[in-house]
């Protein structure tokens, strides 16, 4: 029989075990004022679990170089060696300050593709993105000015602009885009961190939020491709030079920093799998609990190629997990 290289079985429902074990090791920082110390308890556990996953990963997006991170490093290879052959686009912690500060909406996310279909950004950090859910695919444009984009999804959505939520990232770059969305009368959810939740709640029924427009993460830009590609929703970008220095090392391996980046450009295949869970409680996800009984986290699980969405509500055992020598889940902060 011929060998099936592409990923074919569901591996999002084995994904989200590696969320999950980001998520409880991350929240147990909650508050705690250390964003290393929890990305790296998340790093620890999520790398752990992925060991034991079916294929032959690398990481496309992950924690910088090499020699910059420990573990989960962009080129790296992970899961268990086997096929199928995979990209992985990895954040253990979206939004590690709103996790070391204790503020809503810090996520664990993890996306696969097949192999060579997931976008590397290489040198370029930041990206242009405007991202939307169903309602508004095919109707936004990263091109068009601010008041042409919410007119058009306003119509889409059969609502009037003012009653459109945009989501933008709180820094002093935005001021001039925050100005022209103030302008056109819809409401404005600023946010410190945490880009990729946001993006994907604009395709979330009941998170409050209709598009995400501003710069932000290159590499939260391909996660959140990953997750819109599932929910049918759409993400567009174009690559941001902070400096001559950004715009040299574009130019030297070969980016556009004009060329619009579509959802296709980003992830090239609907055979894409994303798994996230929620580290602290926002628009998106629950966050980790604790009780006398156990561990609780919600994770949302999602497949591109049937288009299903599940939402996972987990209860963990940490005595079970000991057992089992996951000891990350359930370890307090020392």
């Amino acid at each position: 029989m011929t060998e099936r290289l592409a990923p074919e079985r569901n591996l999002a429902l084995d994904l989200v075990r590696t969320t999950e074990a980001a998520a409880m090791a991350a929240a147990r920082w909650m508050g705690r004022g250390d964003k290393i110390g929890a990305d790296q308890a998340a790093v620890d556990a999520m790398r752990e679990v992925l060991r034991s996953v079916t294929m032959d990963g690398l990481v496309i997006i992950g924690e910088g170089e090499k020699d910059e991170a420990p573990m989960l490093y962009n080129g790296e290879s992970i899961g268990n060696g086997e096929p199928p052959k995979t990209d992985i686009a990895v954040d253990p912690v979206d939004g590690t300050t709103l996790t070391a500060q204790g503020q809503a909406g810090a996520i664990a996310v993890i996306a696969v593709a097949e192999r060579g279909s997931m976008y590397d950004p290489g040198p370029m950090v930041y990206m242009d993105k405007i991202a939307v859910g169903p309602s508004g695919a095919g109707i936004v444009d990263i091109r068009l000015p601010v008041d042409r984009n919410l007119t058009a999804l306003a119509k889409a959505k059969r609502v009037s602009i003012q009653d459109l939520t945009v989501v933008v990232l709180d820094r002093p770059r935005h001021d001039g885009l925050v100005a022209e969305i103030r302008e056109t009368g819809a409401r404005i959810k600023l946010i410190r961190d945490g880009d990729v939740a946001s993006a994907i709640a604009t395709a979330w029924q009941g998170a409050g939020v209709d598009i995400l427009m501003g710069i932000g993460g290159t590499p939260e830009g391909v996660i959140a491709a990953a997750a819109l590609k599932c929910m049918g929703g759409d993400l567009q970008g174009r690559l941001w030079a902070r400096d001559d220095a950004d715009r040299a090392a574009a130019e030297e391996q070969g980016y556009d920093l004009d060329k619009i980046l579509t959802l296709d450009d980003l992830v090239s295949t609907d055979n894409c799998f994303f798994a996230a869970t929620g580290i602290t409680s926002g628009d998106l996800l629950r966050g980790v609990r604790y009780t006398e009984d156990g561990i609780s986290t919600q994770s949302l699980v999602m497949r591109g190629r049937s288009g299903t969405v599940r939402v996972i509500d987990a209860h963990h055992k940490p005595s079970k997990l000991r057992e089992m020598g996951a000891l990350h889940y359930s370890r307090r902060a020392e």
